[in-house]
């Protein structure tokens, strides 16, 4: 039971301290008014406390919470969801210090405080959020620790050795439950819509600006573990969406088809394990050219792996591709017309010129390498920042600006192809990435990001044709901070200087890394996979709960065992007095039975040492107020000691 009464000014700061380091993390995802109001209601709050002023009145927070309210709804258009409700409750909680003044407020705002601090994890589940958020999590335990302590306040230090040792305490617990809790497939909970909202990565279209917005970004797009050596760079092509209709500046994907094209696989398979993170879409990302989809996935029909739902959570998959391949040896009627067309009208000089190709040059490898030869030759350039295009996007590119990133080479190089008849279609996906040397794995981030070409030759069915490394051959042999020859737009990852910077990045994305595949990673294959290993026999869920019932059952008898183990109590300055007390009356044949307290002593002692009535009584009160009040001050313990050594029986 918790005694209410005022917590003292060290409990306030601890508890503001540890809700400003929990609401920290959000104020950038906050409008600034919201963090201004939690900001000003905190300090509000300390004021109130260092000058003992009255609490606020209803009439007064009732208005200021409506206004809250109100300002959220505003915002966001909504109450509920990810960012309005985390929003909404950080600025409820701070309301509510305006109003607490018991143990049991600070209570409630201690639990409450522990879900806003969980609630960072729906924003970011990174290594450095989770050691972060120890901080809040230690502050508010050390806050209810104060608060729960009987013999007045506590300092800063015996705070935190006792907060820190009661968190150790639960590690054990805690890294039973999670190495042993049956995990089952999917969240636990669903995510609120809105929390999609800011994932980035390929889309199901690609106009000019798509891509090299997308190059921009440092982000993460997956990382990838070769079971054997890393393949070359220009191996390194990531397939993505294919896309085939062209609508005169963009283009977008077909509808789905029920057969898959053929591949006839030449060689040794590539092996690889991939790391995905979530970018709302149901692509998976695969090394070109997959020979079968991940579990629980499956192939379109131009051999894209395909989630059965939006990837919106870290997922991590195993694939199997050939770099040496055939794909649709033989092309349908339906997939020929669908690979050439064109709109009706537009870009009247490239269809010249293509149509010019295909009557002089008349076979598809010429023209091929004819187009490929004017993009190297012919003065183009790769930029991230081209001019803006005309209606007719294609001859602008080709004729006036040849100036571009990766989608203006693929889009006009598809657009000639199928203008001179030869069968097209646009890739888009990712090329190359960067070796970790510290796990020795592939980070591939959006600055990766690509576009490329598969024309469909006879007798080799689709064969992939980048028109970016005629241009730009370093593009594909080394990278992209090599292609351009101004980087200064490139994040500073994706940036080849600053060395020792890259050096600590990428220690700590090794770190990362292993907390994403074995903390945030941990799903029910990769238990039942380790446990296993560790233990040589086949697990399954009846064993999981045998182990972890054991487990528990092994803890609750140590607990035990410390608990009820025969050792002296180690008693404080109170207790030590109170049993010299109760020595005196034992010499009068006054013990203390078992589960009697100290008023019960009182009562019994009184009736049968009459003439020290008064002495026992005053005694016992002065013990009950130093030994379960809120203070313990010096005059008191002077008066119970003095009171003691005066009472001669």
């Amino acid at each position: 039971m918790i005694i209410a009464t005022k917590p003292g000014s060290s409990d306030l700061l601890w508890l503001l301290a540890a809700m400003l380091l929990a609401m920290a993390l959000h104020f950038s995802h906050f409008p600034a008014w919201t963090s201004a109001l939690i900001l000003l209601f905190m300090g509000w709050r300390l004021l109130l406390q260092w000058r003992q002023w009255k609490m606020p009145k209803i009439w007064l927070l009732l208005p200021i919470t409506l206004l809250g309210v109100t300002g959220i709804y505003l915002h966001y258009r909504t109450l509920f969801g990810r960012d309005a409700s985390v929003a909404l409750l950080a600025l409820m909680l701070s309301l509510k210090l305006m109003e607490s003044a018991t143990r049991r407020d600070y209570v409630i705002l201690v639990f409450a405080g522990y879900f806003l601090t969980m609630t960072a994890f729906l924003f970011d589940q990174s290594l450095w959020i989770g050691v972060y958020l120890l901080l809040p999590v230690l502050g508010l335990t050390g806050c209810l620790v104060g608060i729960s302590y009987p013999h007045g306040s506590l300092s800063h230090r015996s705070r935190f050795r006792l907060a820190s040792g009661l968190l150790l305490q639960a590690a054990p617990l805690m890294l039973l439950l999670f190495v042993l809790f049956p995990r089952i497939p999917g969240p636990l909970w669903g995510v609120p819509q809105d929390a999609y909202r800011a994932m980035s990565g390929l889309s199901d279209h690609m106009q000019p600006g798509d891509i090299s917005e997308l190059s921009l970004s440092g982000a993460v797009a997956f990382r990838a573990q070769f079971r054997g050596e890393i393949p070359a760079q220009p191996q390194l092509y990531w397939r993505g969406p294919v896309l085939w209709q062209f609508d005169g500046r963009g283009w977008h994907m077909a509808g789905s088809a029920r057969t898959v094209e053929t591949l006839e696989a030449q060689g040794q398979p590539i092996r690889y394990d991939i790391t995905l993170e979530p970018h709302n879409r149901r692509w998976l990302l695969m090394l070109d050219i997959p020979d079968a989809a991940p579990q629980s996935a499956f192939l379109g029909r131009e051999r894209q792996a395909l989630a059965q739902a939006p990837i919106r959570t870290r997922i991590r998959y195993s694939g199997s591709s050939h770099a040496q391949y055939r794909l649709a040896p033989a092309l349908g009627d339906d997939d020929r017309a669908r690979a050439l067309q064109l709109p009706d009208g537009g870009n009247p000089r490239s269809r010249e010129l293509a149509r010019r190709w295909q009557t002089e040059l008349q076979s598809p490898g010429r023209i091929i390498d004819t187009a490929l030869q004017m993009f190297r030759e012919q003065g183009f350039f790769y930029t991230l920042t081209p001019p803006r295009l005309g209606n007719d996007a294609i001859d602008d590119f080709l004729f006036s600006s040849k100036r571009g990133f990766c989608e203006h080479y693929a889009s006009s190089f598809a657009y000639l192809m199928r203008a001179a008849g030869i069968p097209a279609r646009i890739i888009t996906g990712y090329q190359g990435g960067e070796t970790n040397p510290v796990g020795q794995y592939l980070i591939v981030r959006q600055s990766d990001a690509h576009a490329w070409v598969e024309v469909w030759l006879q007798g080799q069915g689709w064969v992939r044709l980048d028109p970016t490394a005629a241009v730009a051959p370093s593009r594909v042999d080394i990278g992209i901070n090599d292609a351009l020859a101004d980087n200064t737009l490139l994040p500073i990852l994706a940036r080849q200087d600053n060395t020792w910077l890259r050096k600590l990045y990428l220690n700590w994305d090794a770190v990362n890394n292993g907390w994403n595949q074995w903390v945030l990673g941990y799903s029910q294959q990769r238990q039942m996979e380790l446990l296993s290993r560790l233990t040589g026999v086949s697990v399954n869920w009846q064993l999981l709960v045998t182990w972890l019932t054991v487990g528990l059952l092994a803890i609750l008898l140590l607990l035990c065992a410390l608990l009820f183990r025969r050792k002296r109590i180690a008693t404080d300055a109170v207790q030590t007095l109170y049993l010299r007390y109760l020595e005196k009356l034992a010499r009068r044949g006054i013990k203390p039975n078992l589960g009697e307290g100290a008023l019960g002593i009182q009562q019994r002692s009184s009736r049968l040492l009459p003439q020290h009535a008064a002495a026992i009584a005053h005694i016992t009160q002065l013990y009950l107020a130093l030994r379960y009040g809120p203070h313990t001050d010096g005059e008191s313990m002077a008066e119970l000691r003095s009171s003691i050594e005066r009472l001669d029986c």
